[in-house]
C-alpha cells in the first residue's frame, strides 16, 4: 500500500489529469513542493508501477489509477460525513478530510457510504467513485462561458480553497443552485449574476471556477447535495 506522501500525489495528478496534460511543474505547484522533491517522488511511483512518464508528461498506469480513484473516494466521503453528520462548513472541510482519507478503511468507507445513504458527490459537486473504481462523468462548463440571458444549474466548485468557498457561500452560490446571468461585460469583464432575488458581479476569474449546466444530468449514483449554510 503507498505512503500517505504517495497517495497526496497520485490524487493531485488525477486532479491534474481531468484538465489535461500532467507536467512536473504543475504537479510541483499543485503540492506545494520543490521540483527536485517531485522528481524523486516521480521516480518512487514509477518504480512502484504506479506512473509511467511520456514525452515529459506524467500519467497514471491502471494501477496508479485504480489506487487515485480509492483516495479520491476517500477523500469525497469524508468531506460529505464532515458536512453532513457532523455539521461543518463546507469551507472548511477539504484539509480535514485529507487527515481521514489516509485512515479510512475498505470496511469504514462501505459503512459510512451506506450510513450517508450513497452519496453521489462531494459537497462541492465532484463525484464520488465507487466500490469498484467507476466514476460517473458530470456535464457542464465554466460560468464565464455563459451568455447574457442564460439559465443554469451550478453543478461544482472546480476549486476548494476555503477563501473561494466562504465568498460562494455569502452569495448562497451552492451545487444545485440555479442562477441567471444578467449581462456580461466585454473585455473580460465581470458576469451580472442573479441568485435568487439579489444580483451579484462576478469576476471571471471566479466564474471560470463555478461549473453549471442548463440542463444538469442527473447523478448515475444514488446521493444529496445538503450543504450547511
Amino acid at each position: 500500500m503507498p505512503s500517505a506522501t504517495l497517495e497526496e500525489y497520485l490524487e493531485a495528478i488525477y486532479k491534474l489529469a481531468e484538465r489535461g496534460e500532467v507536467r512536473p511543474g504543475a504537479l510541483a505547484e499543485a503540492m506545494g513542493v520543490s521540483a527536485p522533491t517531485v522528481t524523486a517522488t516521480l521516480s518512487r511511483l514509477k518504480a512502484a508501477g504506479l506512473i509511467q512518464r511520456r514525452e515529459g508528461a506524467v500519467e497514471l498506469t491502471l494501477a496508479g489509477r485504480q489506487t487515485a480513484l480509492d483516495i479520491v473516494r476517500r477523500h469525497r466521503l469524508a468531506e460529505r460525513f464532515l458536512v453532513d453528520v457532523l455539521g461543518l462548513p463546507w469551507d472548511e472541510v477539504h484539509e480535514e478530510a485529507c487527515q481521514l482519507e489516509h485512515a479510512l478503511s475498505p470496511k469504514v468507507q462501505e459503512a459510512l457510504e451506506s450510513f450517508m445513504d450513497n452519496p453521489a458527490v462531494c459537497p462541492h459537486g465532484h463525484p464520488i467513485p465507487a466500490a469498484d473504481g467507476t466514476i460517473a462523468l458530470t456535464q457542464g462548463a465554466p460560468l464565464c462561458e455563459s451568455a447574457a440571458g442564460d439559465e443554469a444549474d451550478i453543478v461544482r466548485i472546480d476549486d476548494e480553497q476555503g477563501e473561494l468557498l466562504t465568498y460562494l457561500a455569502s452569495l448562497g452560490m451552492f451545487p444545485g443552485t440555479s442562477v441567471r446571468i444578467c449581462d456580461v461585460a466585454p473585455f473580460k469583464g465581470p458576469l451580472l449574476v442573479e441568485v435568487g432575488d439579489a444580483r451579484y458581479a462576478i469576476g471571471r476569474d471566479v466564474a471560470e471556477k463555478i461549473i453549471v449546466s442548463s440542463a444538469a444530468a442527473p447523478a448515475k449514483r444514488k446521493g444529496r447535495l445538503g450543504i450547511r449554510r
